[in-house]
């Protein structure tokens, strides 16, 4: 049996942001038909080591597929592989760092098209890594993206940062001193940091905004305080049954009892057409991601299709 395997610097190549928005775009609008199913992450956990392991399959694709990584001190290492549900053969294993990033921008992307005001040209970036990257990417290739306040806690960072974006995107990337400066009279607001606790006030949150949590999938780390909840006239998730499990930025709402998970709708059933996202203009919306296996299983398809049409990865020989 013949495997494609695609390495980090391959899955970089073959990445496409507006690809891979409408790739995740498109998985939800199937999971909402039941055409996609999403099993939310399980971990293994002994000190010093945790195996991440999630999975989805999709009819409309013909694809299943996995993903698994080991998260240590050393940090993390990444794989996700592909099944033909009409063979059940894995046809292809992709390292998958590089696409993890890609999927979570993409699907920030796609709540953005879906749950800002169309008139946003301006955000707040709360982090300077790899992951805030294609956060900004994202949004500018689904906004007419003018402007980005980014803060992170070392100076230097943020600075490298901000020109570094700037050029690459044609975007004016402002470096913050402040964290109330990315999150103050902004139409929308993204935190993708490391952050166990609150990195911004939820008081200070302009009328119509969106915020778009994306950093935390833990149940003891939270990037949002219990004022961005409680503000919030719409509250919406990847997967409300994966946040339920996952996300920590709610644990603070639900002890204070300002939140119950009635109040939380799918991203899905929002661009279905079955839930409400964003009534009004003046509207606060909270969009919370965990990541999701059927948003890999997407943009991965999309990804080995390229490959084989470009000749790239090579084959592993499996018995």
């Amino acid at each position: 049996m013949s495997v494609l395997y695609l390495t980090e610097a391959e899955v970089l190549r073959l990445s496409d942001m507006r690809a891979a928005v409408d790739a995740v775009e498109e998985a939800f609008r199937q999971m909402a038909a039941g055409e996609a199913v999403n099993v939310p992450r399980e971990r293994a956990q002994v000190p010093g080591f945790v195996l991440h392991t999630m999975s989805a399959a999709a009819p409309y694709l013909d694809l299943a597929a996995w993903k698994a990584y080991s998260t240590t001190p050393r940090g993390g290492r990444f794989l996700v592989g592909l099944y033909e549900l009409a063979t059940g053969r894995l046809t292809a294993l992709l390292e998958a760092d590089q696409l993890g990033r890609l999927r979570t921008g993409a699907t920030t992307g796609v709540a953005v098209s879906w749950l800002a005001n169309r008139n946003t040209t301006e955000l707040g970036l709360f982090g300077a890594g790899r992951q805030a990257e294609r956060q900004l990417e994202a949004v500018a290739t689904v906004r007419p993206l003018k402007r980005a306040f980014v803060y992170c806690r070392t100076a230097e960072r943020r600075l490298d940062f901000a020109e570094r974006m700037s050029a690459r995107l044609n975007v004016e990337v402002v470096p913050v001193d402040r964290p109330q400066e990315a999150a103050e009279e902004l139409p929308l607001v993204i935190t993708a940091t490391t952050s166990r606790t609150p990195v911004f006030h939820g008081l200070g949150l302009e009328e119509g905004a969106l915020v778009c949590a994306v950093g935390s999938n833990w149940l003891n780390r939270a990037e949002i305080d219990a004022h961005v909840v409680r503000r919030a006239d719409h509250i919406v998730c990847d997967s409300v049954d994966a946040c339920r499990r996952e996300a920590g930025d709610f644990v603070e709402a639900l002890e204070r009892g300002i939140f119950d998970w009635h109040r939380a709708v799918n991203l899905a059933d929002v661009i279905a057409g079955h839930a409400v996202g964003r009534s009004h203009a003046e509207n606060v919306v909270l969009f919370k991601s965990v990541g999701l296996a059927i948003e890999d299983l997407a943009v991965a398809a999309q990804i080995v299709a390229r490959a084989r049409q470009e000749g790239l990865g090579r084959p592993l020989h499996l018995e």
